[in-house]
């Protein structure tokens, strides 16, 4: 009797530890990464994973998150609807710094958690690992910049809101197309060299195939560190293999670095310092080149494309900034917010 008392009590434990593990759920996706997930049928509670994804989040579903990753700062809020302004910080998943334990998840009952960038198997497992403990259905979306029109249709069509994610995507294929005429009609000799300049000081940058800098070459210009740093990779570097790479274009993320290359001596021998193209990409809402890499770098093509070749790209650029921010931010922008928000782009 005992032993059977026992192994019945086995079964039980399995029994619960599997209903935990698989939730009921009304429909199977197949994610980024290749990964078959059971998700609820109505999605109405999303956890993001790490800050891209907290964007990616707001643009499809904004009334869907339970909070941020990284909280907007108090200059992003006019750029934001109002019932996002001020959701809690939540902690990050993925990423340098994470914060979010694995009882606090649970406890918030997501529906889902979603993470957005890299499609490597760190990612993957992370991911498989997080589900398997907490039961909660976990999705992978490809961040790459040639993923982004299929990444937005898959996850609307996840959470069911597909004519959003169509809006959503067409824009994005219509940005891609005219980036790409653009740069065709670019000669090679004539696209810019650029420095990426990351960190307060400027000496942090990415190599060719780097998420933070893949937005330079998709805009058709060289990245100077190519063949110096291992592809893929981030790293510090000196003021003298600057001055040898001599960039004659300087793009920054960060204020206080656009300061220190304007005014630090050591970068007075770079040409881009002396001809002050240092420039710095809007920043609010979100980054438009990286911190973080996210969809909010697809508005960062046309602003980089209009700052690297004047002549060549001739859209109005204003127009279609308020045009990007009204959609993807379902915020209107004011002649004086684009005076603002393009200022780092004048010399």
């Amino acid at each position: 009797m005992k032993g059977f008392i026992r192994r019945l009590e086995l079964v039980l434990l399995v029994v619960a530890t599997v209903g935990f593990a698989m939730p009921a759920s009304g429909r199977m996706v197949v994610d980024s990464a290749g990964r078959h997930v059971d998700v609820p049928e109505n999605i109405t509670r999303v956890y993001a994973a790490g800050p891209p994804a907290d964007i990616f989040l707001y643009v499809m579903a904004p009334e869907r998150m339970l909070g941020w990753v990284r909280p907007p700062r108090d200059e992003d809020k006019p750029f934001l609807l109002p019932i996002v302004r001020e959701l809690p910080r939540l902690g990050r998943l993925t990423g340098r710094g994470d914060t979010m334990n694995i009882e606090r998840l649970i406890a918030m009952k997501p529906d889902i958690i979603v993470d957005f960038g890299s499609m490597n198997e760190t990612y993957r497992s992370l991911a498989d690992r997080v589900q398997a403990q907490t039961g909660i259905p976990y999705v992978l979306i490809d961040g790459s910049f040639p993923a982004t029109p299929g990444s937005l249709r898959l996850f609307a069509d996840i959470l069911k809101v597909p004519e959003r994610g169509e809006a959503l995507a067409r824009t994005a294929e219509q940005i891609f197309t005219r980036v790409d005429r653009v740069i065709a009609s670019v000669p090679a000799a004539s696209r810019p060299r650029v420095y990426f300049a990351r960190g307060s000081d400027g000496f942090q940058t990415g190599a060719r195939g780097s998420i933070n800098t893949e937005i330079i070459e998709r805009v058709g210009a060289v990245n100077v560190v190519e063949g110096f740093l291992k592809e893929g990779g981030m790293a510090r570097v000196s003021a003298e293999q600057v001055i040898n790479w001599a960039p004659d274009t300087i793009v920054t993320i960060d204020t206080e670095a656009r300061r220190a290359v304007l005014e630090n001596p050591e970068w007075k021998p770079v040409p881009a310092v002396q001809n002050r193209r240092v420039l710095l990409p809007p920043s609010r809402p979100f980054g438009s080149v990286d911190s973080p890499p996210s969809v909010s770098r697809l508005i960062g093509l046309p602003i980089l494309i209009s700052a690297f070749y004047d002549g060549e790209a001739r859209a109005d650029l204003r127009a279609e900034m308020r045009s990007f921010y009204k959609l993807f931010y379902q915020i209107d922008v004011s002649d004086a917010d684009l005076d603002s928000l393009l200022e780092g782009m004048e010399k």
